[in-house]
């Protein structure tokens, strides 16, 4: 099958050896490919696994999936449904097993048609000659009429009816259960033949019974009571069948060690599609014309002939005449032994098995759920399983869109962006909600930092808290422990996508249309690539073009390229997953240990310690801010150096107490007015106290700048510290009233806000003129950090005087880039620069000595 790429293999061990082989070679030349063309680790490395993984899968495909199916299979099996099957067309050890399960399932099938086919033919079959006896026996009793031979005939004749169709259902019993024992004796045949057709008379059927036997005095080693009943039953069948006046020939003939019997009518025969029907239980199809037949004598004629070790055919008469032909071949040594209904199921050239080719009337092949459903499935449903061809070939473009822009940030970027958020944006549509609006539109602002702003910094810090939103927003968590699930849904959603992506790919191919497409595909590239290879080559302006537009091909560009199509596009079909079937982040987070403690001080003991431990700091502080230098002299430290020393220390502290808040919110029971009041109380002096932390982390920090300048770093930890005093003091505020549900909303919002605050400020700038004011003020600066601004902060430095402008100023800044690479921050810088003289002036040496404090 095409599904499975190792079908053909007959043995699973040599396929798991090719699956290690072929996925450790991909690997090893995926990783060396990229190594040799440069490309970053933190790029090839998740591609290397993402293309390992995808090689796995595909050469895996099929392996284990019939042993799934059979588990599902047998499940299904267990509440009756004997119609499954599983699939069976791998060549090996499971293959092997999977077509045994088949036939197991095509038995129990059978087994299960005939039972229910028994309940219902049994009940029909009394039904007739009890009501006739019933009637008879009613009328007698009401005196109606008055007992005479011709009133009792009847009635005997309907007793009769019952006692051969108990009889008949008590000899297939001993057959099923094994219990029918065979007691093989010479028996001549002739003899035997003739004494059934005897019996033929007896019943007063209008038809001539003739008996052939060749050689004449062939004498067989059979059970003659069980050889009688089965002769018994196909004469029983004939006559009853044959039209009045005619013949039914019954004959043996000898065959080397087996022998034959032939049973031949002329009436109206067995059409071959009801042949099989025939011979089961109740399968007598003459049985409506007439006759009164129970349905099960030639059932029991063919146990009879495998208990024999034989086998019985319902076939064409031979001259293409009228009528019926019954064959059963048997052994002319019948051994003794005890046999069931399924003995030697295979010895049957002529197919006639117990409902076997029935069995498989109305089957289905069983699909069981894949391993990532199985796993994943129960954290994470699959809500909206439809295939989405849109969203995989989205997600495509956008690769291959990231291969031709990137990897350089800037306009490029944007569009990259741009095309990836339309994409997540289309999966999520069905959901749209303002939350999922105002998420999208300021996601579109973080995206829109790379036109915006050349620090490479805050631009990279723009796009993951921008990736971060965008997951939180499409997963629409509300709580602190859903938003950090939905952090790590995204990666989980490469795996937890692979039933969907299978289903997109098979809908794809399933239509016709998926070679034509590919086709059509590569002799379009073709015709694209030699054709205008050569136009590019004849013409100098046209080349132009193409150099503006189509990004350098050279070996080590194409494999970074290729890199970064897998790499782009993988994560944006994940993302598209994670929007299409969000996980429910908040529902498992409330699993988790959450219950509320029966007992105060579990909780409120360790708020406390903490807020005695603020309280002996900030007492620390009071001291230092009335002792001044005289405190600070015992230490050993300046000023400078003491707010240096703890600024990382003290933003740590509040992202704790914020921690420690949420915990005892969750676990202190809020249904007692005493635990609330602790609560507020507790919680309320650690927020007040947290408060005063965050106020000291801004103080040093102003401090520690005012002595060594500003930084990126320094401006980045003043405004998280601050954010965290924000939100801090929405805590607060939330403790009011001990309801908190808006909090990480809020949190995600003012975060975000801050981040934009940030990028207008246009930090490289700010930071260039901070630095320059402080250097006005006290001589101090540091030349080479400000040289390693980027463009931003090109229009403050071009003020300074043209000597210390060729301190900072280098000969490339402002230069050209590509038409993706732009931004507006470049833009700008090369507008200053245009209008001030060169930045150096050539033979003379000028010195930029830091002046750093």
């Amino acid at each position: 099958m095409t599904g499975q790429p190792l079908a053909g293999v007959s043995s699973l061990k040599i396929k798991l050896g090719l699956l290690v082989v072929v996925s450790v070679l991909v690997t090893a030349g995926v990783a060396v490919l990229g190594d040799t063309a440069g490309v970053p680790l933190w790029l090839s490395l998740p591609v290397t696994v993402l293309v390992a993984l995808a090689v796995t899968q595909l050469l895996a495909a099929g392996m284990i999936a019939p042993l799934r199916q059979m588990t599902e299979a047998a499940r299904r099996m267990a509440t009756g449904d004997t119609t499954v099957r599983v699939d069976e067309a791998s060549a090996d050890e499971v293959g092997d097993l999977a077509r045994a399960f088949n036939t197991m399932a095509r038995d129990l099938a059978a087994v299960d048609r005939q039972r229910r086919e028994l309940v219902a033919n049994v009940s029909h079959e009394l039904r007739t000659p009890l009501a006739g006896l019933y009637a008879v026996l009613e009328n007698v009793a009401d005196g109606v009429v008055t007992p005479q031979d011709r009133s009792l005939a009847v009635a005997l004749v309907q007793a009769e009816r019952l006692n051969r169709l108990v009889a008949d259902l008590l000899d297939l019993a001993r057959v099923d259960a094994g219990r029918a024992p065979l007691d093989p004796v010479p028996v001549p045949l002739a003899e035997l033949l003739q004494d059934a057709a005897a019996e033929v008379g007896v019943l007063d059927r209008p038809v001539d019974v003739q008996v052939e036997v060749r050689p004449e005095g062939l004498v067989v080693r059979a059970d003659p009571a069980r050889l009688h009943q089965l002769v018994a039953n196909l004469l029983d069948n004939a006559s009853r069948h044959a039209p009045a006046g005619s013949t039914v020939h019954v004959s043996a003939t000898a065959h080397g060690d087996r022998y034959r019997l032939e049973v031949r009518d002329h009436g109206p025969g067995i059409a071959p599609t009801d042949r099989q029907r025939a011979l089961e239980r109740f399968g007598t199809l003459r049985a409506a014309e007439g006759g009164g037949g129970t349905g099960l004598g030639l059932a029991i004629a063919r146990w009879v002939a495998e208990l024999h070790g034989g086998r019985i055919a319902v076939l064409d008469p031979p001259d293409g005449g009228p009528g019926a032909l019954v064959r059963v071949d048997l052994p002319v040594e019948a051994t003794a032994r005890a046999a069931g209904p399924d003995d030697d199921p295979d010895d049957d050239p002529d197919g006639v098995q117990d409902g076997v080719q029935d069995a498989d009337a109305g089957t289905r092949l069983v699909t069981a759920r894949p391993l990532v459903e199985e796993t994943l499935g129960r954290f994470w449903p699959e809500r909206n399983p439809r295939p989405r061809p849109g969203l995989l070939a989205g997600a495509a473009a956008v690769g291959v869109l990231a291969a031709a822009l990137l990897p350089d940030l800037g306009l490029g970027t944007f569009l990259v962006l741009l095309a990836a958020g339309a994409v997540v944006l289309a999966a999520a549509w069905s959901r749209r909600s303002p939350a999922l609006l105002t998420g999208a539109v300021l996601c579109l602002l973080l995206a829109g930092t790379s036109v915006l702003r050349d620090a490479d910094w805050v631009v990279v810090l723009a796009l993951v808290v921008g990736a971060a939103l965008c997951v939180v927003t499409v997963t629409a968590t509300s709580t602190v422990p859903g938003t950090v699930l939905s952090g790590l849904a995204w990666p989980v959603a490469g795996l937890r996508g692979l039933p969907w992506l299978g289903r997109t790919l098979a809908q794809l191919t399933g239509r016709g249309r998926g070679a034509a497409v590919l086709r059509t595909t590569v002799w379009s590239l073709v015709g694209l690539v030699v054709f205008g290879a050569l136009l590019v080559s004849a013409d100098a302006l046209l080349a132009r073009w193409a150099n503006a537009v189509l990004p350098a091909v050279r070996t080590d560009t194409l494999v970074l390229r290729g890199f970064v199509t897998v790499a782009v596009g993988g994560a944006v079909l994940a993302a598209a997953y994670l929007a299409l079937n969000p996980p429910p982040v908040d529902r498992a987070a409330a699993r988790g240990p959450s219950a509320r403690l029966g007992h105060r001080f579990e909780w409120l003991a360790p708020v406390l310690v903490v807020d005695g431990v603020l309280a002996v700091f900030l007492l620390a502080q009071t001291t230092v801010l009335l002792g001044g230098h005289d405190v600070l002299r015992t230490t050993g430290l300046t000023y400078a150096e003491y707010a240096r020393q703890g600024f990382g220390q003290l933003t740590v502290v509040t992202a704790l107490t914020l921690l420690v808040a949420s915990a005892a919110a969750r676990r202190a029971r809020v249904d007692d007015r005493q635990d609330r009041l602790w609560l507020r109380i507790s919680l309320g002096l650690l927020g007040a106290q947290t408060l005063v932390v965050v106020t000291s982390a801004l103080h040093r920090l102003s401090l520690y700048q005012e002595a060594y300048g500003v930084t990126r770093l320094r401006l980045l930890g003043g405004v998280f510290e601050t954010w965290l005093g924000l939100v801090v003091l929405a805590v607060l505020v939330a403790g009011v009233r001990l309801r908190g549900s808006w909090l990480p909303r809020f949190a995600v919002l003012t975060g975000v806000a801050a981040l934009l605050g940030l990028v207008a400020l246009n930090p490289d700038a700010w930071i260039a003129e901070r630095n320059l004011e402080r250097y006005a003020a006290t001589g101090k600066v540091d030349w080479d950090y400000l040289a390693g601004l980027s463009a931003d902060a090109v229009p403050v430095l071009v003020e300074l005087p043209a000597g210390q402008r060729a301190c900072v100023l280098t000969g490339d800044d402002g230069a050209p880039v590509r038409w993706q690479d732009w931004n507006l921050g470049w833009a700008r810088a090369h507008a200053a620069l245009a209008e001030v003289p060169a930045t150096g002036v050539p033979g003379v040496d000028v010195r930029c000595a830091d002046t750093q404090g």
